[in-house]
């Protein structure tokens, strides 16, 4: 029988001392083991942004260009992808350890470029891609940069507005030939590539709204184009919603609703009118007043393509007849036709309004006139023409008199026809109040619908007046016309204020100009102003008069002047409300009249301010 095996202590200790080293020593092991830390991305160098590069050695229609950037923290090799924007093919440098090369290219092509930096594991960090252009042979035309889609970004979710949305793209405006560009948009449900329409071909901006259908997957890009040779971007795709309105108030399509919805405006509110015709027996009273930051809209809705009617024909002839009484503060109303009232069209008393491009016509008294201290009131792109009582005796286009109060303003605004003047500032029981006029145009007033001369005082602007002769209405008017009207066109008419004309202009009214020297103007200022004809009389107690027309030995003709016809202004206004575009009294290339004025602080072309209402 064997004895069994026995291990002295001694032996036990040294084994378990080494299994003790053995360990520590794994321990260290880990501990020594190094963690890569994430590259730091490449700052490019060349080819800078942007720029059409330097190019080395070329070889047939390829050349040799240079690339460098500064090392990247924590890299230790870098990949080199280059993309031909053109054709979409990649060129790629990988696990490069210097931070410079030269790589052939295909010359004539627009290219982006970035450097992946990379560690000694597996963690890489890309650059920002710089664009630049590989000149093709002398004389050759380069291919443009391809725009950059910007909005909708590929694969998002789009909510159309009254089913519409805008694509938007960055490009320059033009090539490194210094060719302007010019952009063609695809976006259709098929593939991106169907043949777009008309306008959206050959587009200068780098935007377009266009019409979607809701819940609908899109395709889009952009061509972009110097004339010979187009560029095209990728294809982005989106993803359309539930379409939603710009329409956030109370849309109304009867008379009742819309007498109702005024009735119980809040501030704030916006009142929609659907287009049509509306018929009302009775003065529309408005008597709740929006505030500063709150206003009261009452609007033609966006989405017709014509405008509500207001029609008060049913109304007797009677000066409390009147269309509509804004008797409130801070409303805005917009885009509404006012006709055929049975004394002013619209009579406003409150302040701080808007009306925009709205009209009144066939009224039986001024078309919308401001009295009873209003102030601050804006009338902007609104017409009022054809307005006439039946006795033959009144009716203006547009009135700031009798008791009103100051700060008014007319923007844009046109009146003519109308039996009286164009515009009354006559004074009764207020003093020393200002209206200002800018881009107003006085035509062929004191003649009624029909050409016939009315019998009114047919002036286009009529600054003031008052029964005891002694009250000043301050009247500013700035690029302002008067043309056609039967008497005077800017009329004095015993004001005792202060008149301004800057860049005005009058032709072939009975006279032009009418300041006369009986209960004169305190003061009359006129510069950069033309008269066609004679000037008339000019007189105030202080007369500051220079750079017009008729001064400092210019001569002024009808050769002057692109179109005297002003029957051109009474066409229709721009969709917006704006004024229309007219050759009227825009000066000829050679005028006289170019460079003459002297600066008031109007905007002005070349060296100094032209004298009349239009720059050339």
């Amino acid at each position: 029988m064997k004895n069994p095996i026995t291990i002295p202590c001694f032996k036990l200790l040294l084994i378990f001392v080494l299994g003790a080293i053995t360990v520590s020593c794994s321990k260290n092991d880990d501990a020594e083991m190094i963690i890569d830390s994430v590259p730091g991305a490449a700052n490019l160098v060349l080819p800078q942004d942007m720029t059409e590069c330097e190019v080395g050695n070329v070889v047939a229609n390829m050349a040799e260009v240079a690339f460098e950037w500064n090392e990247a923290s924590d890299a230790a090799r870098y990949d080199l992808v280059i993309t031909n924007l053109a054709t979409q093919e990649v060129t790629q440098r990988p696990n490069l350890t210097n931070t410079f090369i030269a790589v052939r290219l295909e010359r004539g092509n627009p290219y982006t470029w970035r450097v992946i930096s990379k560690n000694d594991g597996e963690e890489t960090t890309s650059s920002d891609s710089y664009r630049f252009y590989v000149a093709g042979v002398a004389g050759s035309n380069n291919v443009p940069f391809p725009a950059e889609l910007m909005s909708p970004a590929s694969g998002v979710m789009v909510s159309p507005v009254d089913g519409k949305i805008t694509l938007e793209w960055e490009a320059a405006s033009t090539d490194t030939d210094g060719d302007p560009l010019t952009y063609t948009l695809y976006a259709d449900t098929v593939d991106g590539d169907q043949e777009p329409p008309e306008e959206w071909k050959g587009l200068t901006e780098t935007s377009l709204e266009i019409d979607v259908d809701p819940n609908s997957i899109y395709f889009w890009h952009v061509e972009t184009s110097d004339g010979k040779n187009t560029a095209i971007t990728n294809t982005y795709s989106f993803r359309t919603g539930d379409d939603s309105s710009s329409i956030q108030g109370k849309v109304v399509s009867t008379s009742q609703e819309i007498l109702d919805a005024i009735a119980a405006a809040i501030p704030g509110e916006n009142i929609y009118i659907r287009s049509g015709e509306y018929t009302f027996d009775s003065t529309i009273k408005i008597n709740t007043s929006g505030s500063a930051g709150n206003m009261i809209s009452l609007l033609a809705h966006p989405e017709d393509d014509s405008r509500p009617k207001f029609d008060f024909s049913s109304m007797t002839e009677n000066s409390s007849n009147r269309g509509i009484e804004l008797d409130a503060n801070y409303w805005h109303i917009k885009g509404i036709d006012v006709y055929k009232a049975g004394d002013n069209g619209l009579n406003i008393t409150g302040s701080n309004n808007l009306i925009e491009f709205s009209t009144f016509s066939e009224c039986s008294d001024t078309g919308l006139q401001l009295d009873n201290g209003a102030a601050n009131n804006t009338i902007l792109n609104c017409d009022s023409y054809f307005n006439a009582d039946s006795t033959l005796e009144n009716a203006d286009g547009f009135a700031s008199k009798l008791d009103v109060g100051t700060g008014n303003k007319f923007v844009g605004c046109r009146a003519w026809q109308n039996l009286d003047d164009g515009w009354d500032g006559y004074l009764r029981n207020a003093d020393n109040v200002t209206t200002t006029y800018e881009n107003c145009w006085a035509i062929e007033n004191g003649y009624l619908k029909d050409g016939t001369p009315s019998g009114g005082d047919g002036n286009g602007f009529k600054t003031g007046g008052s029964d005891n002769k002694d009250l000043k209405h301050n009247a500013i008017y700035m690029n302002s016309i008067a043309v056609g009207n039967a008497s005077d066109g800017f009329d004095h008419n015993s004001n005792r204020g202060e008149v301004t004309l800057y860049n005005c202009s009058a032709y072939d009214n009975g006279r032009n100009y009418a300041f006369g020297s009986t209960n004169p103007l305190e003061k009359l200022t006129i510069k950069n102003s033309n008269v066609l004809g004679d000037v008339g009389s000019i007189n105030a107690t202080t007369l500051d008069v220079t750079n017009n027309s008729w001064m400092e030995g210019i001569e002024t003709t009808h050769e002057d002047f692109v179109s005297i016809d002003y029957s051109e202004l009474t066409g229709p206004r721009k969709a917006d409300g704006s004024l229309p575009d007219v050759s009227f009294f825009h000066l000829t290339s050679d005028s006289d009249l170019i460079d003459k004025g002297v600066d008031v602080g109007l905007p002005f072309n070349g060296s100094a301010p032209d004298l009349g209402a239009f720059e050339f």
